[in-house]
């Protein structure tokens, strides 16, 4: 078995990414979509991304951006990986020059399978639950709607915590998950207890 890779989502403070370079996490992600009590400012992510130590990666999240607001992101703070949470089209995805994710947000009814064919030049697909607006809002979705054999990497998201994220790598098997409100003591305030215990449950999945 692969060791789970964990992303810590939505990161706002000093502390906060202190705390999960700690723990262990692989991957930090910044948010920079407005609307988004998570929301940073380019030039506070590039301040957050300062501290991050080597093989540690900074994710950019963006909903339905203009080419012109990645470019001035991008400018600003040293990304790595770009993570498209709207309802983007591959061609949007492409020509930042980094890679990107695309986050499909999971109902009764999305074909899985064609999604993933829509976006085949993404380095993976990031599932998280139907809400009304974008994100998940915390709440999980029903994992037994995820195809067992998916062309992406899979990286699990939505309403994930310390309490369930081991049965979830269990049962699912994902490549990765990704964590935002489920390790929060308010929403953009990070927990670190709860940062060390979520990534303790991924890796007692993993064994």
């Amino acid at each position: 078995m692969h060791r789970t890779r964990i992303k810590i989502c939505g990161l706002t403070r000093e502390e906060d990414v202190r705390a999960a370079v700690t723990a262990g996490a692989d991957a930090i992600g910044f948010v920079f979509y407005p609307p988004s009590p998570r929301y940073v400012t380019p030039a506070r992510a590039a301040e957050l991304a300062a501290l991050l130590p080597p093989f540690v990666t900074a994710v950019g999240l963006f909903v339905n951006p203009s080419r012109a607001d990645v470019v001035q992101t991008r400018s600003e703070v040293p990304l790595q990986l770009l993570q498209f949470h709207g309802d983007e089209t591959e061609p949007d995805c492409l020509g930042h020059g980094l890679p990107f994710i695309k986050a499909a947000r999971m109902r009764p009814g999305l074909d899985l399978l064609k999604y993933a064919a829509a976006f085949a030049c993404a380095q993976g697909l990031l599932l998280d639950a139907f809400v009304e607006g974008y994100g998940g809002g915390g709440e999980t979705f029903d994992w037994s709607l995820i195809p067992s054999e998916l062309p992406l990497p899979l990286i699990l998201s939505g309403g994930l915590h310390s309490g369930n994220v081991a049965e979830a790598v269990r049962r699912v098997r994902p490549w990765a998950v990704d964590v935002s409100s489920g390790v929060e003591a308010a929403k953009g305030i990070k927990d670190a207890a709860r940062i060390t215990e979520f990534i303790a449950g991924v890796r007692n999945a993993d064994g």
